[in-house]
């Protein structure tokens, strides 16, 4: 195959629900096809406990187990995977260059479909007590907190799935929003209020994160009325939202004020050749089922111009 001389019809950036869409689709229409990540394949939806809302599992089905089928569907029909960091992208006529950790690889067509990183809170104690307390994965940490109490910072689907996820090793789940209703889905709100181990702080934020060898208390604010407080915790699981991987774009392609990637519906860049799908993408839907249309669009738009 081509792509292990470094040279590809196809490179994809990001092994998410996108990428590895995007692999089934170009690998499909026999495209030398080459899927680069950097940390595991599956990106976030990896590290979900379960997803109830992709088609075909009326049941459920955990994350990991979800993403790690998709792969084999792709690697089945050719996809060829790496793990390395891409760290540029760099444009010569028809042909574009991927620089990595790897080394470089050249291609006619990229599809990004890199993921994005949690957001930190900024607030002192942060970063001196990562790994010790501080944690951005439920999943990947939560069973360190069995019968401890913990708190889940945000109100969003990921921040209410991880309090809804910690409740199977914590004894109390405190979750700490700065407005007084969540944003996450309506299933998901109905569990975390049904749940006698789960414990709401509305309107508050937290202000610094305290502790000795390990966390032990964050300083909370309320948001209306500017009362301080203090709240005994041993850990706290930090889900304020996702910032895009796009640094090494900019220059490059067009991005929007939050630094996500400009498209068509066809998941066209204003660069000819280069494609982005799913949650990177301005206006994404940020569902893996969406990841994946976006995928299999971007995966068809890349072959129509190769084609063409």
């Amino acid at each position: 195959m081509k792509c292990m001389d470094k040279s590809c019809d196809i490179i994809i950036i990001g092994g998410g629900p996108a990428g590895l869409t995007a692999g089934i689709y170009a690998a499909r229409a026999r495209l030398d096809t080459l899927l680069i990540e950097k940390l595991m394949v599956g990106g976030q939806t990896a590290t979900a406990d379960i997803v109830e809302n992709f088609p075909g599992f009326p049941k459920g089905i955990n994350g990991l187990e979800l993403t790690q089928l998709m792969h084999e569907q792709a690697t089945g029909f050719g996809l060829k995977t790496i793990m390395a960091e891409v760290t540029g992208l760099e444009l010569s006529g028809v042909f574009k260059t991927v620089r990595t950790t790897e080394g470089d690889f050249t291609t006619r067509a990229v599809i990004v479909a890199g993921g994005s990183v949690r957001s930190k809170l900024g607030v002192p104690g942060e970063a001196e007590y990562a790994g010790r307390g501080v944690s951005y994965c439920a999943t990947c940490d939560g069973a360190f907190f069995r019968d401890k109490t913990v708190a889940v910072v945000g109100g969003g689907n990921v921040a209410v799935s991880e309090a809804i996820h910690l409740t199977h090793f914590a004894s109390k789940v405190i979750v700490i929003h700065r407005r007084n209703q969540l944003r996450a889905d309506r299933i998901l709100q109905e569990k975390v209020f049904a749940d006698p181990k789960i414990e709401m702080r509305w309107d508050s934020v937290v202000t610094e994160i305290k502790g000795e060898d390990f966390v032990s208390e964050l300083k909370l604010k309320n948001v209306k009325t500017g009362q301080e407080s203090t709240l005994p915790v041993d850990g706290v699981f930090i889900s304020m939202g996702l910032k895009p991987e796009t640094d090494y774009l900019k220059g490059v392609l067009l991005l929007d004020d939050s630094g996500y990637i400009v498209t068509t519906e066809r998941m066209e860049t204003e660069v000819p050749g280069i494609f982005a799908a799913g949650d990177i993408r301005h206006n994404s839907g940020r569902q893996a089922i969406c990841a994946a249309g976006d995928g299999a669009t971007a995966a068809m738009s890349a072959e129509r111009f190769l084609r063409e």
